[in-house]
């Protein structure tokens, strides 16, 4: 999955953690790992919804200021099904802090 740039920050603070998509065919799968510019997303839940399910809030909550931004960005291509998809952020490797060995560990 890729997010347009005015969201990644948004995801990278876990604050925006579903995203509406509306695709031909279902492009993700629950459990799917997707690469980010930095990090990674792991798909929570995958739920198939209809327009009058897109609200104002879950605009917010997928990163957006209202509905309307939020279909701007949500089709794509000739797609006509629609997917609310929940995600969590996964940082990579060298930003997760290294926990220290124990005294008992180095014996």
């Amino acid at each position: 999955m890729i997010f347009a740039k005015q969201l990644r920050e948004g995801v990278r603070r876990g604050e925006t953690t579903c995203s509406v998509r509306i695709w031909k065919n279902l492009r993700v799968r629950v459990g799917g790992r997707y690469r980010m510019e930095e990090g990674q997303i792991e798909i929570d839940s995958i739920e198939p919804i209809g327009f009058p399910d897109i609200t104002p809030e879950l605009a917010r909550q997928s990163g957006f200021t209202g509905v309307l931004a939020l279909l701007k960005v949500a089709k794509h291509g000739q797609g006509e099904k629609i997917y609310l998809i929940r995600f969590h952020y996964i940082p990579p490797r060298s930003s997760i802090p290294q926990r220290s060995k124990s005294k008992s560990s180095q014996s």
